[in-house]
């Protein structure tokens, strides 16, 4: 796999931005590492970050690189602060950068597909409610979902945890419910509309302050009969269960079985 620390200028924002890539590469040589190219243009998956981190969490505090390098598959790890991935009432737009603006830059800067089939969205906490937040509201640009132990009841966590700070974010939170920056909502257009239904992927430990609107948010979307695939366990919010369950949600991706390029480490992958 290729690492690039990229900083480049948003439009959107109107400030400096930055993200990770990490890019599939042909590598026969290199010692543990098992690489696969499957198309000239690499199948995506944008990797969200939570509330207390950056874009470059996702390398620190897993092997992301090397699950990523087997499947070839790009991943891209931007930064959005503390937004909650949306266009704050007092702030920066970062939806409008995360859903519009990045793609397209990153498509610019490397050869990443713009088909719907390969480009796919995860996170976790924060980032699992900013992963969802993009396939449903744009289920024609997405083909898949996934959220680790995601914040899926918004309106009640915010509410709960600082309705000082997230009045920036969100604007009244009494109106938040019903908004489009509630899953339950998006859900629910998605599930009436008339675009393709992505395929989603929630999990969440027992232990885990957030499971009750994690279970809420899976029996919505049971009863709308939206394609999710739901894993609980054992587990609560820390690093060793997102390492563990990054690693199902990659092979649970429906990654598009293109004729392999070149691969590496003595074994041959589809």
């Amino acid at each position: 796999m290729a690492f690039m620390d990229c900083h480049f200028f948003s439009e959107t924002l109107g400030v400096s931005a930055s993200m990770y890539v990490i890019l599939p590469q042909p590598a026969a040589g290199q010692i543990g590492m098992k690489s696969n190219v499957v198309g000239k243009k690499h199948p995506t998956l944008y990797l969200l970050h939570g509330l207390s981190d950056d874009h470059t969490i996702w390398m620190r505090r897993t092997s992301i690189e090397r699950y990523a390098a087997e499947r070839g598959l790009a991943v891209v790890m931007p930064a959005v602060n503390r937004s909650f991935y949306t266009d704050m009432a007092h702030g920066y737009r970062y939806w409008s950068f995360v859903s519009q603006e990045l793609p397209a830059l990153a498509r610019s800067f490397f050869p990443l597909s713009e088909e719907r089939e390969d480009n796919f969205a995860a996170g976790l906490s924060m980032g699992g409610y900013g992963a969802l937040k993009l396939v449903l509201s744009c289920p024609d640009q997405f083909a898949a979902g996934a959220s680790l132990s995601g914040v899926m009841d918004v309106a009640e966590t915010v509410t709960r945890r600082d309705p000082v700070e997230f009045s920036n974010v969100f604007g009244d939170l009494a109106q938040l419910a019903g908004s489009r920056n509630d899953l339950f909502r998006l859900a629910e257009d998605t599930a009436s509309g008339s675009a393709p239904l992505p395929k989603l992927y929630q999990c969440c430990g027992t232990e885990d302050s957030l499971y009750q609107g994690n279970v809420r948010f899976r029996d919505h979307c049971r009863q709308l009969g939206l394609d999710l695939t739901y894993e609980e366990e054992p587990g609560t919010h820390e690093w060793g269960y997102w390492d563990r369950k990054i690693q199902s949600v990659l092979q649970w991706l429906p990654i598009r079985q293109q004729p392999s390029l070149t691969s590496g480490g003595g074994e041959e992958h589809e």
